[in-house]
């Protein structure tokens, strides 16, 4: 905000751009806030899940992603299973 202010008092589309994003950060802020400090929403309550784990209806592990092809390549490696399985 100073720089703009100092160097770019009459650039109003930097200014408004500023604002915006701004605006945005506090709406997320208050987002996470509302979230209990959590990016993103629980889709099912942690009780549902370690019960769905404990009956087999659900499986654990860790979401692997290429960050390179992300939009093409990912892949779950299950735990309690050799580095080799995967699903």
């Amino acid at each position: 905000q100073n720089y703009l202010d100092n160097f770019w008092p009459d650039l109003k589309p930097a200014h408004e751009l500023f604002d915006s994003i701004l605006q945005a950060r506090r709406e997320r802020e208050s987002e996470s806030q509302e979230n209990h400090g959590k990016e993103y929403p629980e889709h099912l309550p942690v009780e549902i899940l370690e019960a769905g784990i404990k009956s087999g209806r659900y499986i654990q592990g860790t979401l692997n992603v290429n960050k390179h092809r992300a939009q093409l390549e990912a892949f779950v490696r299950l735990e309690g299973f050799g580095s080799k399985e995967t699903g």
